[in-house]
This record gives C-alpha cells, structure tokens and sequence, in this order.
C-alpha cells in the first residue's frame, strides 16, 4: 500500500531489538606481584649474642622472683650448696629436689613468657633489638601468634636436645634452629 505524502509521517518503522552486549569474561583478579625483598638471615653467633643480652636481662628477674617464692613456698636449696660444687648439684638433679624442681620451672617458664610476649608484641626481644634483628615468618611478615607460640614450644624442643636445637643453626644452610623450623620463622637483619 502506497501512502500519500500529505498524511503526514507515518508510523515509524520497527526498530530492532535491542541486545545487550555480550557479557564480558570475567577474568579473576590477578594477584599484586610483590617483589621479593633481600633479606639476610643471620646465623649463630648474633643470635647467640642477642640470647645473652636477653639471659642478663632477665636472669636477675627471674632470680629474685624464684627466691621470693621460695621463701613463700618454704622451700629453699640447701644451705651448703656452692655455685661451682659440681658433685652437689648433680646430686640434687637425681634426687629431682623440690627446691631446684621448682627453681628450673619458675626460671624456665619466665623465660618463655618474656620470649612469647615480646616476640608476640615487637617481633623480637630486646636483645634482638640491640642487634637490629627481627623475626618474619616464611612469607616475610611478622609471625603470628600462633607461630610465636609454636617458636616457643621449639625452644623447648631445642633444650630437650641437650640445646643440639639451637646449635644446628650453624651448620644448617638456611641458618634456622630448630624453633625455626617448626614455626616457620627466619631471623634477619633490620
């Protein structure tokens, strides 16, 4: 049918449909490439030195509350105990003497708590500060308080090993004790 022109426009002609564009593949994002950073991990004699500033800072602590709660407890070693009197001090080992029984766990788990809370709050104790040492753990973060606590289980282990734990450090090639290895930690320089 012919439309005559003086009708005006006619309806408009059908458009398309309209199609939406195809959805675009959805890529999953990529992970953030973080370069690795060179650290240098640091072997036996500087973490031996750390642990020695560590044990003279703590050592006399320790003793004075070992001794308060002797006299609390009412235990105490015997009087005639010198410190180099070797033979004694094996005697009182077999015979597990409740006075130094108590002395060795006091003084141990004084320890532990000093090393988990500043391991835990600093990522590193104080003699590792003096050092300009830290902790990371194998990804190159701060350990977690998971693997300070399980580093702290490890030196455990280490002292149950007649300390060969901590000697291993220097003959192993990544320079970790075993603490290390069961948290998962290095030690390097800051």
């Amino acid at each position: 049918m012919l439309r005559d022109p003086a009708e005006g426009p006619g309806p408009a002609p059908a458009a398309a449909p309209v199609r939406p564009p195809p959805p675009a593949v959805l890529e999953p994002p990529r992970p953030v490439a973080r370069q690795a950073a060179t650290v240098h991990v640091v072997g036996f004699w500087k973490r031996g030195a750390a642990a020695a500033i560590d044990l003279a800072g703590v050592a006399p602590l320790a003793m004075l509350i070992v001794l308060v709660v002797g006299k609390l407890a009412g235990v105490s070693l015997p009087q005639r105990v010198g410190l180099l009197d070797v033979d004694m001090w094996i005697d009182l080992v077999l015979a597990t003497d409740p006075a130094l029984v108590m002395a060795l766990t006091l003084f141990a788990g004084i320890g532990l708590v000093y090393l988990l809370v500043s391991q835990i709050a600093l990522g590193r104790t104080l003699g590792m500060r003096v050092l300009r040492l830290r902790i990371i753990d194998v990804y190159g973060d701060p350990p977690s308080p998971a693997r300070c606590a399980a580093r702290c289980a490890g030196y455990l282990a280490g002292v149950a090993t007649l300390f060969l734990g901590f000697l291993w450090m220097g003959f192993d090639s990544e320079k970790r004790g075993v603490q290390d290895w069961i948290a998962g930690t290095y030690v390097i320089r800051a």
